[in-house]
């Protein structure tokens, strides 16, 4: 299969050369046609290192201003002759790829009516990093606010996140993936269309997924495939978990209707309001953006 990468950029220069460095054997199996670094107007060298990447078909493109991750990925995909491909894999800068790492998850979607294939994320010291996601529901955000997405996670399906390890060892299909790392189908693709550009950063990916679902095409996930992920600042950096959980929350409300979206945003609302009493700082900010969702945006970046 003709796989291109495409790479969205923001001040990533510290960790791009990593990732382009590991694509010649990432991509072992399959032909690498492609790989574009979109970068959001980066301060620091990101273009350089891309520029400088040898053995590779690399091309770079400027969006000239902090347009966001969706914005990134689809102008990632117009520097991209599609005619001349089968697949586009989407992956963050921070991301390492072991060797022939791509070509399980080009198989996966030889599958008719798999649109988007998901690789084992692991965390630099070869940890389970949890990357699935079941559908979000009112239901599952009640049970997190009272006892927490990881264990939620492990018991059942009660929780959105996938924690137990366990469900790590078999491949199927998930109702959505981190954005860190997608492999997209052209057929898909094209019948699915651009990425929100509305979501800033966070729940893009969550929006492209389901999107792909109403359409008929479901999100692979695939172990045999793995890629290591260095991981962003969402759990630690206030405006950035902050700007996520708004994101959860208006996407919510854009696909399910006015009346559920309120019920989901009190439930999240209580969820962090109680874990911003117990002092978790993080919290305390999306507690804050909850109830001034607008003024998020202004507060972040487009760094994962």
């Amino acid at each position: 299969m003709r796989v291109a990468v495409a790479i969205v950029t923001y001040n990533s220069a510290s960790v791009l050369g990593g990732c382009l460095r590991s694509l010649t054997e990432g991509a072992r199996g399959v032909e690498l046609a492609a790989v574009v670094v979109a970068d959001n107007d980066s301060a620091d060298d990101s273009l350089a290192v891309a520029r400088q990447a040898t053995g590779l078909p690399v091309r770079t493109v400027q969006l000239g201003r902090n347009a966001g991750y969706a914005a990134a990925i689809n102008a990632a995909v117009d520097a991209l002759d599609l005619d001349t491909l089968d697949a586009v894999y989407v992956i963050n800068p921070d991301c390492r790829l072991p060797p022939g790492s791509i070509a399980p998850l080009a198989e996966a979607l030889r599958v008719p009516g798999r649109g988007i294939a998901v690789p084992y994320m692991v965390n630099p010291d070869g940890s389970l990093q949890p990357s699935l996601r079941r559908m979000p529901t009112v239901r599952r955000a009640v049970v997190e606010a009272v006892i927490g997405g990881d264990l939620a996670g492990r018991l059942g399906k009660l929780g959105e996140l996938v924690t137990d390890p366990r469900e790590y060892e078999r491949p199927g299909t998930f109702a959505w993936a981190t954005g860190a790392a997608l492999l997209l189908s052209v057929p898909a693709m094209r019948e699915v269309g651009r990425w929100d550009e509305s979501f800033f950063l966070y729940s893009e990916e969550t929006e492209y997924c389901l999107r792909a679902a109403d359409l008929g095409w479901t999100t692979w996930y695939e172990p045999r495939a793995v890629i290591e992920h260095i991981g962003g600042d969402s759990g630690t950096n206030p405006a950035l978990a902050a700007l996520l959980i708004v994101n959860k929350v208006k996407l919510f409300r854009r696909r399910r209707g006015r009346l559920a979206g309120a019920a989901y945003h009190a439930v999240v609302l209580l969820g962090e309001g109680g874990r911003a009493l117990a002092g978790r700082r993080v919290s305390r900010a999306s507690f804050a953006a909850l109830l001034r969702p607008k003024a998020t945006r202004a507060w972040a970046g487009t760094a994962r």
